[in-house]
């Protein structure tokens, strides 16, 4: 990809673009029924983002992943952690 284009990205939403692909090449082999794995890519995603999850929250993204068989998808973390 072009590299204006992961500029363009990075000044709009203050993301690292190296930590997003960075984090998309530790999920391609993750085994999200674990969830310690699960809890730990909330954790990184929660970094790259600047906010906090709270634990109950994080406990719900888990068991909607790991027990719910939820698909793991950026939009689907997002949603679950910017939710009241």
């Amino acid at each position: 990809m072009n590299n204006n284009f992961f500029k363009n990205i990075e000044s709009k939403t203050g993301v690292n673009m190296k930590d997003i692909l960075e984090l998309a090449n530790s999920l391609q082999n993750a085994n999200f029924k674990d969830e310690k794995t699960v809890r730990s890519v909330i954790r990184r995603v929660s970094q790259i983002a600047g906010k906090s999850v709270p634990k109950q929250t994080e406990d719900k993204i888990v068991q909607s992943i790991v027990k719910d068989g939820k698909q793991l998808d950026f939009n689907t973390l997002s949603n679950m952690i910017n939710k009241k």
